[in-house]
C-alpha cells in the first residue's frame, strides 16, 4: 500500500501522465478493480478501516486527530493468532506498536523521504541513511529472504509513504521528471460554479493555498526576495526540516538539479499571470509528485521478482492499493478528503494464481472496509460478526450474484486544514448523493454516467426529482444498516471540538 497514490497515476488505469509497468503487472496477472473506494478518504482513519474492517464511526478513528481504540481486535491479529507469521514494514501513520505483528519497523507519523526515523520491534527508534521508499523496499525483502519461516504461512503488510506531501523523488528521477511537462486535467480551472459551497469554501487549490517553499519546492530566501507570503504558517519550517535532513552529498545532488528551476523561477515569476502560476504550479507538484511514484513502482518490481524467483508467487494473494485517491489537479485542487471521485475512488489490483484470471477488470462497488473479511476468508479463518466488509473473493472467480450495488461514505475532519466540511453520502454506479452538515446544510447529486468530471450538481433539477426522492432513502437505510446516525453525528462533532477547540 502507498500513500495517497492517485489511481490516474498509475498506468494501468491511464498513462497519460505516468508509465508504471510493475504496479501494472499485477492487473495484468490478476484484476484490476475500476470502482474501488474508501470509506473515508483521509489516511489513518483509512488505514483504521483496513485493519478493523469497519466503517469509521464504530472504529472510532474518525480523523487524523483522534486515537486508534486499540482494544479493537484487527484482522492481523486474528490471521497470527491462526499460525500466520506476521510484518509490518513503511507507514502506519497511528500507534508505535501495532498489534498482530511478529516484526515491524514503522515510520513514525508521517516520516521523512531522506534518512528517515522508524519505531522498530526489537531496536527501538533508529533512523536509516537513505531514500525512505528503498529502504522499505529493503526492510520487506530482507524479511521475505532471511526471516520469513517456510514452515509458516504469511502475511506482510508492505506500506510507502509516497507519494505522500511534501513530494521528494530519489536522486536517480530528478533528471527525467524535472525536464517532463506534464498533460492538464480538463478541470483545472474549475470556478465550481456548478457546485455547492462545499467545493468553493474549501482550501485545497493549488495556486492559492498550496505551500511555495515546501511544495513547490522555493527556497525561503527567494520568497522573500520576491514578496512572497506563505501560504500555511508550517510552509517555510517544512521546506527546511524536510531538506535540513540530507546529508551533504545528497543536498549537493538536490542542489545541482533544483537550482536551475529556481533561477528560472526567479526570472519569470515577477511577470507571471495567475493563469501562468496555476500552470507553474501544476507541473511542479506533478514533476515531484510523479516522481516519487517511480521509486514505488520500482520496489514493487523488486518484491514482485523475488516472490517469481522463490516460487513463492505460485502461491501468493498480492494486493496493491493506497489509502484513498488523491486531487492531481482536477478541480484546481490537490489534496482529498471529498466524497469527489479523485478522492474517494482508490487503486486496486489484485492477483492470485489459479484463482484469479489473468487481465480481467471488475466494476463492482468494492471499498477498504471489505479487505478484512478478504483475507480472513481466504487464510479460511472466520471473520467476526461486528466487521462490515464483504468478502471479495466471489468477485475474484467472476461471480457478481448478490454483491453489494452501492456503498456508504462519511468524512469528518472539519474544521481543519483544507476546510473540506463533514458530508455523508450514497454512491452507486449510476449517482452520488451527499448530505454536507455541522455549519451548513446543503445536498448534491451527481450523475456519475452523464457527467463524469463531477461539474454539475443536479440535486435541484426537476428531471432527478424521483431520483433524489429514492436515494435519499437508500441513504437512510444504509445509515442504518451501517449503525451510522445523527446522534452519532452530534456526537463525534462535540468531541471533535473538546479536543482542537476550533470552536474557540
Amino acid at each position: 500500500m502507498s500513500d495517497d497514490h492517485a489511481y490516474q497515476a498509475i498506468s494501468a488505469y491511464d498513462d497519460r501522465l505516468l508509465k508504471t509497468p510493475n504496479i501494472d503487472r499485477i492487473a495484468d496477472e490478476g484484476m484490476l478493480f475500476t470502482n474501488a473506494c474508501v470509506t473515508n478518504s483521509i489516511c489513518a482513519p483509512s488505514r483504521a478501516v483496513i485493519l478493523s474492517g469497519k466503517h469509521s464511526h464504530l472504529n472510532g478513528k474518525i480523523d487524523n486527530i483522534f486515537p486508534f481504540d486499540t482494544t479493537q481486535i484487527t484482522f492481523p491479529q486474528l490471521l497470527q493468532a491462526d499460525g500466520y507469521q506476521t510484518a509490518m514494514f513503511g507507514k502506519l501513520h497511528f500507534g508505535n506498536n501495532p498489534k498482530g505483528f511478529d516484526q515491524f519497523k514503522i515510520l513514525p507519523g508521517q516520516g521523512h523521504y531522506y534518512n528517515p526515523h522508524f519505531i522498530t520491534k526489537d531496536s527501538g527508534r533508529v533512523q536509516v541513511q537513505g531514500y525512505v521508499t528503498d529502504i522499505i523496499t529493503e526492510m520487506t525483502l530482507n524479511w521475505l529472504k532471511n526471516e520469513r519461516k517456510e514452515e509458516q504461512p504469511f502475511f506482510l503488510m508492505y506500506l510507502h509513504k509516497a507519494p505522500h506531501r511534501e513530494w521528494l523523488p530519489a536522486k536517480r528521477h530528478y533528471t527525467e521528471f524535472l525536464n517532463r511537462e506534464f498533460p492538464e486535467p480538463e478541470t483545472l480551472f474549475d470556478d465550481y460554479s456548478g457546485r455547492g459551497r462545499a467545493a468553493r469554501e474549501s482550501e485545497m487549490n493549488l495556486l492559492t493555498h498550496m505551500n511555495w517553499a515546501g511544495d513547490s519546492k522555493i527556497p525561503p530566501e527567494v520568497m522573500d526576495e520576491l514578496g512572497i507570503p506563505q501560504t500555511a504558517k508550517w510552509d517555510k519550517n517544512a521546506y527546511n526540516n524536510n531538506l535540513g535532513r540530507m546529508d551533504s552529498v545528497q543536498r549537493a545532488d538536490w542542489d545541482k538539479m533544483y537550482a536551475p528551476m529556481i533561477e528560472e523561477f526567479k526570472k519569470e515569476y515577477p511577470g507571471m499571470t495567475e493563469e501562468e502560476k496555476m500552470k507553474w504550479r501544476y507541473q511542479r507538484y506533478m514533476q515531484d509528485y510523479l516522481g516519487s511514484i517511480a521509486s514505488v513502482d520500482e520496489g514493487v518490481g523488486d518484491v514482485l521478482d523475488y516472490l517469481k524467483e522463490s516460487g513463492l508467487d505460485e502461491n501468493t494473494i498480492v494486493v496493491y492499493t493506497s489509502d484513498q485517491g488523491f486531487y492531481l489537479g482536477e478541480h484546481g485542487w490537490f489534496d482529498k478528503r471529498f466524497i469527489y471521485n479523485e478522492s474517494f475512488k482508490t487503486p486496486l489490483l489484485v492477483k492470485w494464481p489459479d484463482v484469479i484470471k489473468a487481465g480481467t477488470k471488475n466494476n463492482q462497488m468494492v471499498q477498504n472496509l471489505d479487505f478484512a473479511q478478504t483475507f480472513l476468508e481466504a487464510a479460511g479463518i472466520h471473520a467476526p460478526s461486528d466487521m462490515q466488509g464483504e468478502s471479495l473473493i466471489p468477485l475474484f472467480i467472476g461471480d457478481t450474484e448478490g454483491f453489494r450495488d452501492a456503498v456508504y461514505y462519511h468524512y469528518y475532519e472539519y474544521p481543519s486544514v483544507h476546510m473540506v466540511k463533514r458530508h455523508y453520502g450514497f454512491v452507486n454506479e449510476d449517482y452520488k448523493l451527499a448530505h454536507f452538515y455541522y455549519d451548513i446544510d446543503e445536498w448534491e447529486l451527481y450523475d456519475r454516467k452523464k457527467d463524469p468530471n463531477e461539474m454539475t450538481n443536479v440535486y435541484y433539477d426537476p428531471a432527478y426529482a424521483e431520483i433524489v426522492k429514492d436515494l435519499k432513502v437508500k441513504l437512510k437505510e444504509m445509515r442504518a444498516y451501517y449503525k451510522d446516525s445523527p446522534e452519532l453525528d452530534s456526537m463525534y462533532i462535540q468531541k471533535y471540538k473538546d479536543v482542537t477547540r476550533w470552536d474557540k
